[in-house]
């Protein structure tokens, strides 16, 4: 099977299965979701979304956090994974977008990543996610599930990852064939225990069981 095969199988399934695939993160603007991607670092979108209320109640926007100590948004965020480092980068970040983007999460890659605690991939999901812009954010599942599967060949970093995925997938469907990814990789694709029995786009997979095809 060639990848351009494989790719068509992929998109084609997907778009008839789960046409419709969004984040699981909750948020209510940029900024919620641009607090909330860089909690999901290391940690469950389960466990971020019981963190994030409480948050959010007491930070409601990029001012309010920038006046905010590092103390009690650690507080705030302890139960998320990494605590110590996220409650600082958060804190930094909230100053630099009230000082020198007037609050605003700005809509560029190279911007975005200007923001304490935000490299590529965090900037790439606001980027698509708040956005709507085409964008493929590689995390461990999309970096996972897209080799496995047979989409992208000998790529050894997110970024190789990326750049295959985003030449041979539509713009137009980037962004969501993004969620497909990850939302495989979470629930079928997983990383010990594949679901191959059950998994809808077996035929197109060059996995099988521990075999490559």
């Amino acid at each position: 099977m060639t990848t351009k095969e494989r790719y068509e199988g992929f998109i084609r399934w997907f778009s008839e299965h789960m046409p419709v695939a969004e984040s699981e993160l909750k948020y209510e603007n940029p900024f919620q979701l641009l607090v909330a991607v860089v909690l999901s670092a290391q940690c469950t979108d389960k466990r971020v979304n019981m963190t994030t209320p409480a948050l959010f109640r007491r930070f409601p926007d990029a001012f309010a956090m920038a006046e905010g100590s590092v103390e009690e948004i650690y507080g705030l965020i302890k139960s998320i994974s990494y605590p110590n480092n996220k409650s600082k980068h958060l804190s930094a970040l909230a100053k630099k977008l009230a000082a020198d983007f007037n609050g605003v999460v700005p809509d560029d890659m190279e911007l975005l990543q200007t923001l304490p605690g935000v490299g590529r991939k965090t900037a790439n999901v606001v980027e698509a996610v708040a956005f709507h812009k085409p964008a493929m954010p590689v995390d461990t599942h999309v970096f996972r599930v897209a080799d496995r599967i047979g989409l992208v060949t000998n790529a050894k970093t997110p970024l190789e990852t990326e750049k295959q995925l985003v030449k041979n997938i539509p713009a137009e469907i980037l962004s969501t064939a993004h969620h497909w990814l990850i939302l495989h990789g979470r629930y079928v694709c997983m990383a010990r225990k594949p679901k191959c029995e059950g998994c809808g786009i077996r035929a197109y997979c060059r996995y099988d069981g521990k075999q490559k095809k």
